[in-house]
């Protein structure tokens, strides 16, 4: 009875770490494959614990934020589900949890590198800081979710010795990441209104007119931005030939827009990534069209 009851814990505890969402911290390979450091065994290897170490911060932050938002939770008609929200775990079984991760994560963390352990330090910090209190400031919420991807990025030139990755990456990135960001706060709003439930405070702030707007804008800066990356790069090839990328960009960015604003979807991004093909084939050609230009031509 105790060791079903333990188990039955430990299964909720795995699923509140939300692993579904580590494929976020991919964006930690960003340096090592941008820097053409793929081949780089040490590099590697340090780049792959440094993303087993993101993930074990961030499952921390996600309990955290389950814990802090547990009442609105369990007002949400998919959220109230939650292992945390709907009683599956105990709250001191959480906080327990919680020690644990980030007592294995931050020393390991320090070792990879110092740097690293401070940008972990400060992501970690930024996201209890959204919990309490930014993710209700109109625009700072958005901005603040969006500089979590800006992050994880930074976090992964902090573990190796980078020597060629170009800034046009973190500015395509961050305004990509807003793109998601300001989607993500639309399609809470589309439900929020159908559902006549509405468990973020700071929705009652935004229109779905003025969301679209800023999307428009950000979609915009977000494929001039990568385009200019790609031929303004310097460790590209000569040729130019990383321009032949951009189609598989735009269509990404039309195919997330489409699903923001016609089929409804884009409250959970990660959950874009793990349901619709299209989305998925057009990932893959782009990221094999990648590494063919920086590694085989």
């Amino acid at each position: 009875m105790i060791c079903a009851m333990i188990g039955a814990m430990l299964i909720g505890l795995i699923k509140a770490m939300r692993p579904r969402q580590w494929v976020k911290n991919v964006l930690i390979f960003a340096a090592v494959v941008f820097d053409r450091k793929l081949r780089n065994f040490p590099a590697l290897i340090d780049t792959i614990l440094g993303f087993v170490v993101f993930c074990l911060i961030a499952s921390a932050v996600y309990l955290i934020n389950d814990l802090t938002d547990i009442e609105a939770d369990r007002q949400h008609p998919q959220k109230r589900h939650r292992p945390i929200a709907s009683g599956e775990i105990p709250v001191w079984a959480t906080w327990l949890a919680v020690v644990i991760l980030l007592g294995v994560s931050f020393p390991l963390a320090y070792w990879l590198s110092p740097l690293f352990a401070t940008v972990c330090a400060a992501y970690f910090f930024l996201n209890l800081a959204y919990s309490i209190w930014l993710k209700h400031v109109v625009l700072v919420d958005v901005l603040v979710l969006a500089s979590f991807y800006v992050i994880r990025v930074m976090a992964g030139v902090t573990i190796i010795d980078v020597e060629r990755f170009s800034p046009w990456l973190y500015l395509s990135t961050t305004f990509l990441a807003l793109f998601m960001g300001i989607g993500k706060r639309r399609a809470e709003l589309f439900m929020a209104q159908e559902t006549g439930v509405n468990h973020r405070k700071v929705l009652h702030s935004y229109s779905l007119e003025y969301l679209d707007q800023l999307i428009t804008i950000v979609l915009t800066i977000s494929i001039l931005a990568y385009s200019l990356y790609t031929f303004s790069a310097e460790n590209l090839p000569e040729n130019h030939i990383m321009m032949l990328t951009i189609p598989f960009v735009i269509y990404g960015i039309f195919r997330y827009l489409y699903l923001i604003q016609v089929e409804g979807h884009g409250e959970a991004p990660e959950e874009v990534l793990f349901n619709d093909r299209p989305f998925q084939v057009n990932l893959m050609f782009w990221a094999a069209s990648v590494l063919a230009i920086f590694y085989i031509f």
